[in-house]
């Protein structure tokens, strides 16, 4: 961790990361999106309604795996003061922001003619928008101790106290009566996706965890380029 840590060494490798991932980007949501809407079947009860969930399902994975990254990132700042872990967290928390807003989008589409309603205030639509809340939260704090090391920490505590939502998020539909379907894949009785679903359901999850990473990669590099222009132009003053 500590080696991954440096910044130069993070430069020196992200270059030679950042083409893997734009092409593995490329390769799996070309394959998720024409399995998705050409190949997969409709479901016998939703029709081609459930194709939503080939974008839906993956974002709602990323909202809470970003997040968690997020607080992971602000742990390890506030314990080993690494170098790049407030720079990780603070330009992940744009990404996983913009992955919870298709979730809740796409969940309203779905829930329409599923449900009748374009919202409805079930508990793990609500725990989502807690989410979102702690997203748009935590950007607008890093804003403003954008250069502080006191603003730093208070936003890696906020990451860290906001987690607990994330597990509520996770097995809401189990400890509450909801109008959410119950988990497909983590559950006691096994995988209850035919895998006709769950190819390109997965094709379209690791596509956006690589377009994920992309990006992260990109912004940490941007921030840490920023970083060394504000010093030259200091050291120039």
């Amino acid at each position: 961790m500590h080696t991954l840590a440096s910044p130069a060494r993070f430069v020196r490798l992200s270059g030679k990361v950042m083409p893997w991932l734009l092409a593995l980007t490329v390769i799996l949501l070309t394959f998720g999106v024409v399995e998705a809407l050409f190949i997969s079947p409709p479901d016998y009860q939703q029709g081609d309604t459930v194709r939503i969930m080939y974008v839906h399902v993956p974002s709602a994975w990323m909202s809470m795996m970003i997040y968690t990254v997020i607080a992971a990132a602000s742990a390890s700042f506030l314990i080993w003061k690494h170098p790049l872990a407030d720079i990780a967290a603070r330009e992940s928390a744009p990404l996983g922001a913009a992955f919870t807003f298709v979730t809740l989008v796409t969940g309203s589409l779905w829930g329409k003619p599923m449900w009748g309603a374009w919202w409805v205030w079930d508990a793990r639509l609500t725990s989502v928008l807690i989410l979102s809340f702690l997203y748009i939260g935590y950007i607008a704090l890093s804003d403003a101790y954008a250069t502080q090391e006191r603003g730093k920490k208070i936003c890696a505590i906020l990451a860290l106290v906001g987690f607990v939502n994330i597990p509520v998020i996770r097995f809401s539909v189990e400890w509450w009566n909801t109008l959410h379907q119950p988990a497909s894949l983590i559950r006691a009785g096994g995988i209850a996706i035919d895998n006709a679903m769950l190819i390109p359901l997965f094709a379209m999850g690791l596509a956006f965890t690589c377009f994920y990473l992309l990006l992260l990669t990109v912004r940490i590099k941007t921030a840490l380029l920023e970083q060394r222009i504000r010093r030259l132009q200091f050291s120039g003053q």
